[in-house]
Formats: C-alpha cells, sequence, structure tokens
C-alpha cells in the first residue's frame, strides 16, 4: 500500500463476507485502493506487512475485537482510524473513541458517506500556511504539521492534530462543540459531540502537563474548548 494522494490505499477489516465485498467494490470505485481482511489478527498482520494511509474497522470481530485492534494500533501508530458500528446510541461508540478511533460510520453503511468521512479524515493531514504558534513549552509548527513539547515531537493523529490547529487559529476564543465538528471533522448536520469530547480527552493526554487539570486546552461550561496559553 503506501501513502498516494491522488489514490488512497485502505485497509478494511471487516467480517461479513458480504459487507467487505460492497464495500471493497464501492471504494475502489470512488477511487481507493483498498486491502482487506475478515479478522483483527489478519488485519494487524496486514498492517505490518503495509502502510495504508487509513483504517476502516469493524467493532465486532471475532477474536479480538475492533476495541483491542485500534488499541494495539494506537501504541505504535497514529494512522487514522474510522470505526464501523451497528448502532450510533451505543457504548460501542465512546469504548471505540476512548480506544483512539477519529470517527465512526453507523451500519449499515452507504460507500458515498464512508468514502465522505474518509476523505474528510485523509484532509485532516494536509500542510497548511507556513507559520507557527508558540503555547508555553507547546510549539505548533503549521508547515512541517508538527507540534513539539519540550523540544521533543509529540505523535498525534491526523484528528488531533486538526483539532489542535482549529483551536490555535483562534486562542482565547471559545469554541462550541457543534463549531468543532464542522471544522475537523467536517460535519455539517448536528452531530455527535462524543467525536469532540474524546479527541480532547486523547489530545490532552498528550499535551498537557497534568492532564486532569489542563491548563491549555480549558472546558467552557456550555460551551465547549478554548486553548489558552499558560500563565
Amino acid at each position: 500500500m503506501g501513502q498516494n494522494a491522488s489514490v488512497p490505499s485502505l485497509l478494511l477489516i471487516e467480517d461479513d463476507d458480504a459487507i467487505r465485498t460492497a464495500l471493497e467494490l464501492s471504494l475502489t470505485r470512488q477511487g481507493h485502493r483498498v486491502a482487506t481482511a475478515a479478522t483483527g489478527e489478519d488485519g494487524l498482520k496486514l498492517l505490518r506487512e503495509h502502510r495504508p494511509d487509513l483504517i476502516v474497522l469493524d467493532v465486532m470481530l471475532p477474536g479480538i475485537d475492533g476495541f483491542e485492534v485500534c488499541r494495539r494500533i494506537r501504541r505504535t501508530d497514529q494512522l487514522p482510524i474510522i470505526l464501523l458500528t451497528a448502532r450510533s446510541d451505543d457504548i460501542d461508540v465512546v469504548v471505540g473513541l476512548e480506544s483512539g478511533a477519529d470517527d465512526y460510520v453507523v451500519k449499515p453503511v452507504q460507500g458515498r458517506v464512508l468514502d465522505a468521512r474518509i476523505r474528510a479524515v485523509l484532509r485532516r493531514g494536509e500542510r497548511e500556511s507556513s507559520d507557527s504558534a508558540t503555547y508555553g513549552s507547546l510549539v505548533i509548527d503549521r508547515s512541517a504539521m508538527t507540534v513539539t513539547k519540550n523540544g521533543e515531537d509529540l505523535q498525534l493523529t491526523p484528528t488531533e492534530l486538526r483539532l489542535l490547529l482549529e483551536l490555535s487559529r483562534r486562542p482565547g476564543q471559545a469554541l462550541s462543540r457543534q463549531q468543532l465538528l464542522r471544522l475537523v471533522w467536517e460535519h455539517d448536520y448536528l452531530g455527535d459531540s462524543r467525536l469532540v469530547d474524546a479527541c480532547v480527552q486523547r489530545l490532552r493526554a498528550k499535551v498537557e502537563d497534568v492532564p486532569s487539570s489542563p491548563t491549555l486546552i480549558r472546558t467552557v461550561r456550555g460551551v465547549g474548548y478554548r486553548l489558552d496559553s499558560p500563565q
């Protein structure tokens, strides 16, 4: 596989033969290169052999489930992950997001909807205008798309990086969860605020000195979040 701007490469991990075949065909028609696996173990093996641009991961898998696959990937890799889940109001969504997923799509999955979500996630890693911002020991380099803390590179997922960039463009300004859904996830509808909250939680774990007492990414009650420079 490997990254290619014009032909994104995907790893689809889905145990249902009919769904896997239909999504593979649909995504291929949409211009992606798709490798598939029917189990979490096979998916992790493929990931070691080839590096896709993005992983589409079913929650309910035989053997190790999608949550555990997601956790194992996140231990060593920040590749974007989109979950396939059966119910939008299920605890599966929360557990999946806390495991490190960037987004989720509810079954039954429409190929065009999944394609739009995939392309939105991949756009989060695109380079931006050349400038940087410093928040204490945290340095955000927009042109290089890197973040360092105390001089060391932080390993952020594309979604975590995009969230931090959007907050850093408006220092001291509170952004609502719905604003962040539009800016980061490109969800124009009344989206799921759990995406934002879970991503903020993961981002704080990486950028804050004490994640439970954040001094950078502040919660604004009844609104959302803002990025403050530490005093």
